[in-house]
């Protein structure tokens, strides 16, 4: 498939731009042809036109229709074959077995999705029967279900070309829900996500969905994302990426006449808890292990191990300079994300001490890996070392005693995910821990590392704010679905009205929640 640069609206192809953007390859520095057309507010308008049109007809697509699609999607990208690798890694500087673990993840997560869909349940239908005899009043015929919001925008992430992308978690679990999108594809790789918004395309249209279910549009600043955010058409919005940019885009949306939800994921520290007794018989592969999560993909994940929390150990100190001097570091994904990550490692130097460096390979935009270490006085003086550095860095913040390890605990903001590493005893002694923990990340972890998040139907991705906007929900895993959908309840609904879902017969055979009780 020929890249083209020009913008995705429905099922055709727009480039009325005059400004044209390049990627990068972060490996050597090159620049990639062709040059990509960055969308004007008119191709948006256009783009939002047909996504509320085909709204009205993709709301009513049985579950069935909508599995089609999503199946046909994670097909048509496999069908893309070396083409969507050879570009992924030339974009990204991430090897070739990253890029096709990445593909085979999107395309299950999409098939997931058409899992749920075809299974039916997941739309929450309760009904409460009409009790005509009922005194001192007799109650009405009462019956609820998931109905999807309307059209959805979502940003592409950095760290993730094809799964946190244009057919990501959040394009798939919008689809799924029956909500067009309107895709804003992120700058540093235009290529991928042209190539896999033809796939998106070729897709709906042999699976005869509405034109204008999916449109991507390119731009590497902030007006068409403002616009996006802004447009009346737009019901809702995902976005992974900084802090800084999920906020503005979530008071953006905050500020319109009518407000609408921001589901952003914007960086966290995740930290990890080691306990006494555990690190008593197990430092030096602890700390091996440890060295390895945070320099996993260069540490380019949002759930890199950022920080480390232990009393004092001077054996698991010792293992992680020696683990950390061994290390390599990596091509970060790009120079943007290079600078910052070297900016906030100088910033860190100047309160910390330095445990170990690693090797920096070549690369343009290669980086080292560094550990520094401070204790629990000097951090809690200091709370700008709780900030989240993207790359493969860590803090191990020493304490001298099980209260100042609950308390820097309790000190906490919100953050993705929590580890616990400790015996049978330790987690005993620390049940305190868990408790505190629980209010303050999405996902807790026993006796493992955060790095490597499992799209499952139990999967949480998510945390309390500033880890994310809104912590009731997840961007990973079926239960994602839910954020672009709200409950519409029918009352004293003659049957023939009723979706398929709702129907007294339940002609879907779905779990329903019926005066109470759980059945089919």
């Amino acid at each position: 498939m020929q890249l083209t640069g020009r913008n995705i609206i429905g099922f055709e192809t727009f480039s009325e731009g005059t400004v044209a953007i390049q990627a990068i390859n972060p490996a050597n520095g090159e620049t990639l042809a062709p040059l990509f057309y960055k969308a004007t507010i008119e191709e948006l308008d256009l783009a939002a036109e047909k996504a509320e049109k085909a709204f009205q007809i993709y709301r009513k697509q049985s579950g069935k229709q909508k599995a089609e699609f999503l199946e046909k999607i994670a097909e048509e990208i496999e069908n893309l074959g070396d083409a969507l690798i050879e570009r992924y890694v030339a974009e990204s500087g991430l090897p070739q077995g990253r890029a096709m673990g990445e593909r085979g993840r999107t395309t299950g997560q999409l098939r997931l999705f058409a899992q749920l869909l075809r299974e039916g349940s997941w739309v929450n239908a309760r009904i409460d029967t009409a009790l005509p005899d009922r005194q001192p009043l007799p109650r009405p015929d009462i019956r609820s279900v998931e109905r999807p919001l309307g059209v959805v925008g979502v940003f592409g992430a950095s760290n993730f070309p094809l799964a946190f992308s244009v057919a990501g978690g959040d394009t798939a679990s919008a689809l799924a829900a029956g909500c067009p999108v309107i895709f804003k594809a992120h700058p540093a790789h235009l290529g991928t996500s042209e190539l896999v918004g033809k796939a998106i395309q070729k897709a709906a249209e042999a699976t005869n969905m509405p034109d204008g279910v999916f449109s991507l549009l390119f731009d590497d600043g902030h007006e068409i994302g403002l616009a996006l955010v802004k447009h009346p058409s737009v019901k809702a919005i995902g976005f992974t990426g900084s802090y800084k940019g999920g906020k503005a885009l979530y008071d953006a949306a905050a500020a319109r006449p009518e407000p609408i939800p921001v589901y952003a994921e914007m960086g966290s520290v995740n930290p990890v808890f080691v306990l006494p007794r555990i690190l008593e018989s197990n430092a030096a592969t602890l700390a091996q292990n440890f060295v390895g999560s945070v320099t996993l993909g260069v540490g380019q994940f949002c759930t890199n191990p950022g920080m480390l929390l232990l009393q004092k150990n001077e054996a698991f100190i010792s293992a992680l300079e020696q683990h950390t001097s061994t290390s390599t570091g990596g091509v970060m994904l790009t120079t943007g994300i290079r600078d910052a990550y070297v900016k906030g490692i100088e910033n860190t130097k100047n309160y910390t001490k330095i445990i170990g460096v690693g090797k920096a390979p070549e690369g343009f935009t290669a980086v080292e890996p560094i550990i520094f270490h401070t204790s629990i006085e000097d951090f809690t003086q200091n709370p700008h070392l709780s900030e989240e550095i993207f790359g493969p860095t860590s803090l191990v913040v020493e304490a001298n005693s099980k209260d100042e390890l609950l308390a820097a605990a309790q000190s906490l903001t919100g953050h993705l995910t929590a580890t616990v590493h400790g015996t049978p005893e330790d987690l005993a002694e620390y049940a305190d821990l868990i408790e505190i923990l629980e209010q303050k990340v999405g996902r807790i972890l026993i006796n493992g590392f955060p790095t490597g998040v499992e799209v499952s139907h139990a999967m949480v991705h998510g945390g309390p704010f500033p880890a994310t906007t809104d912590s009731r929900s997840t961007s990973v895993g079926t239960m994602a679905i839910t954020r672009f959908t709200r409950p519409v309840c029918y009352q004293n609904f003659p049957d023939s009205l009723l979706i398929d879902e709702l129907k007294a017969d339940n002609p879907l055979n779905i779990w329903r929640l019926v005066d109470g009780e759980l059945k089919k």
